[in-house]
């Protein structure tokens, strides 16, 4: 059952709806000097996965404040362009991620999913309190979102089965053993599978099918201070994570580019592309350069009332360690941005531009976005 939004949403106090000075400030130095002392994700994202254990839900746990499954799909057929699956189990306690209004009377046992398509009307986004409405495994063998979406299996076969309002969606993903890590911390661990789906979607037009399709499946678990209070951390309180972009472009039937930047308080946690082929090569760059263009006329507006500045032409630029040039192309945003990546939203793109320094690449490419930086 979706729940409602709570009366007191509205009612939180200027001063709680401030940015802590204090967590802004700390942001730098410990994104700059403790994250990479701890971090491992690059050596770890050349090296076959080998931590399926891992991959459960904690829900309940007082440690793991919150968990995320996700399936992407970046790159079908129009009028979908691509497909997402995108969950959460807990509440973040971060500013980019958390949507306080939706929290269940116990913030930690808020779950959201968010599922789209570029098509008319694909566009799923709802809260659940896991108590009452989801039933998660707890080895993460079968997870359920209310009657909404349903996750099963064991790496590296999963079953993805959405049925909303307005389309279907049944998924056989077959993972590889090639893993990119965002994060690889003590206190915070994101990974992502590269993988292939075959499958159906299904709306009130008919069916499509979708056979043998590069995606990805992810997971990530991570704590918070949020997980020591059962209601939702104020704004002063929570993390200071306040930019995020994730980007995925199938550049051919078997190359696959991740592209992502983070940011907090105004310090870059992580710029980074992981390509990664189905002959088992996979390689990670850390010269990274993402230019934003230009934005749209006008900000989006969220069901709060929260506006957003988004782009419409974006521009990636990577590098190898020898300063040649890997990757070099122009987008342009030109799909629905559907909301709720939490404060965010998720689309498509159109690039253009080449690869390896040498060969045009062209197609659709899948966008996440979240800006909540100050004067934005």
């Amino acid at each position: 059952m979706a729940l409602m939004e709570h009366p007191t949403a509205l009612s939180q106090t200027p001063a709680a709806n401030r940015r802590s000075r204090i967590l802004d400030r700390l942001a730098r130095p410990i994104v700059d000097a403790v994250l990479p002392r701890i971090d491992s994700r690059i050596p770890e994202s050349t090296r076959p996965f080998g931590a399926p254990e891992m991959m459960r839900p904690h829900a309940g746990s007082r440690r793991w404040a919150w968990t995320h499954y996700g399936v992407f799909l970046p790159e079908l057929p129009g009028p979908h362009r691509y497909l997402n699956t995108m969950t959460l189990i807990g509440a973040t306690g971060a500013l980019a991620f958390d949507n306080d209004y939706l929290a269940a009377d116990d913030a930690r046992d808020t779950a959201t999913v968010l599922s789209s398509t570029a098509a008319d009307g694909h566009h799923h986004y709802r809260a659940y309190d896991t108590g009452r409405d989801c039933s998660f495994a707890d080895d993460g063998s079968r997870l359920d979102w209310g009657r909404d979406l349903s996750i099963t299996g064991a790496y590296p076969h999963f079953h993805v089965r959405g049925h909303y309002d307005n389309f279907d969606v049944s998924l056989d993903v077959q993972a590889t053993e090639q893993v990119s890590w965002f994060v690889r911390t003590p206190v915070y661990d994101h990974l992502s599978l590269f993988a292939t789906a075959t499958g159906t979607l299904t709306d009130k037009t008919g069916s499509v099918a979708i056979d043998q399709t590069l995606c990805t499946f992810e997971y990530a678990r991570c704590m918070s201070p949020q997980a020591l209070a059962a209601q939702a951390l104020s704004t002063r309180r929570k993390l200071p994570v306040d930019f995020f972009t994730y980007q995925i472009v199938n550049l051919d039937s078997s190359t696959q580019v991740l592209l992502t930047e983070v940011r907090a308080a105004g310090a870059v946690a992580c710029r980074l592309a992981y390509v990664r082929c189905l002959d088992g090569t996979t390689r990670v760059y850390d010269d990274v350069a993402m230019t934003v263009l230009s934005y749209q006329a006008q900000p989006l507006v969220d069901p709060r009332g929260r506006t957003m500045r988004v782009p419409r032409q974006l521009r990636w630029l990577v590098r190898d360690a020898a300063g040649a040039e890997i990757l070099a192309f122009d987008a342009e945003v030109d799909s629905p941005l559907r909301y709720g990546h939490g404060r965010g939203y998720v689309g498509a793109y159109t690039y253009r531009g080449t690869w390896q320094g040498r060969r045009p690449v062209t197609g659709s490419g899948y966008l996440e976005w979240i800006d909540c930086e100050p004067g934005q």
